[in-house]
């Protein structure tokens, strides 16, 4: 049994279906890139698999278990990115990279490491305010680099990044990966990743319940 599997699964937001019948099959160390056009529902079926949605159909399993039978263990084992990078304007660099070791319960010495390993120990005085988009997007990425878990679910990581650091990004990912963990990224462009499994969603044009 794969560790990670969705089974037929639909989603649907308000009254229109935005996918069905989908299906993903996960092991230790594999990649899983989504792909489709706005619209067809790739940061949805990543809720899914972070637990902060469920389908209208179809089960989510780590292991066997569906995950909501045991939510608080589902979410200590993964990474959550959204595509809003969650930077706090008001805050330093290393005061944002703080208030997630807090709320992970991740040792606080964690995050000079991250900021390096993410080109940001320079930055690490500055208010969040003053970066660019790129440098937002690296502090959100620098939570990865905090401590290993066994999933990252990353919503077009890649956004606002120049080409080093899509490399940098495609290295995290490989390492997470050697490490045994599983890797899901939804991007409208092609990562430097090797050997990810691709799961192209397509939009459809069905409502529920509307006359």
């Amino acid at each position: 049994m794969p560790l990670f599997q969705g089974d037929d699964l639909a989603c649907r937001r308000g009254e229109a279906l935005i996918f069905e019948a989908v299906d993903f099959a996960l092991e230790p160390g594999e990649a899983l890139w989504l792909a489709g056009p706005n619209g067809s529902g790739k940061s949805s079926l990543l809720r899914l698999m972070a637990g902060l949605l469920k389908p209208i159909a179809g089960r989510i399993t780590w292991d066997g278990r569906e995950i909501g039978k045991d939510a608080e263990a589902h979410r200590a084992r993964l990474r959550y990115l959204g595509h809003l990078d969650a930077v706090k304007a008001h805050l330093s660099v290393t005061e944002n990279l703080l208030f997630w070791a807090e709320y992970w319960g991740l040792a606080p010495n964690a995050a000079g490491p991250a900021l390096s390993r993410l080109g940001l120990a320079h930055l690490k005085d500055a208010p969040a305010r003053q970066l660019s988009a790129g440098q937002r997007r690296r502090l959100g990425l620098a939570r990865l680099a905090l401590g290993p878990v066994a999933l990252w679910l990353l919503d077009e990581p890649s956004a606002a990044l120049d080409a080093a650091g899509v490399d940098l990004l495609a290295t995290l990912i490989d390492e997470c990966r050697a490490q045994g963990g599983i890797v899901v990224y939804s991007s409208h462009d092609t990562l430097p990743v090797a050997d990810a499994h691709k799961l192209t969603l397509a939009p459809l044009s069905l409502d529920i319940g509307i006359a």
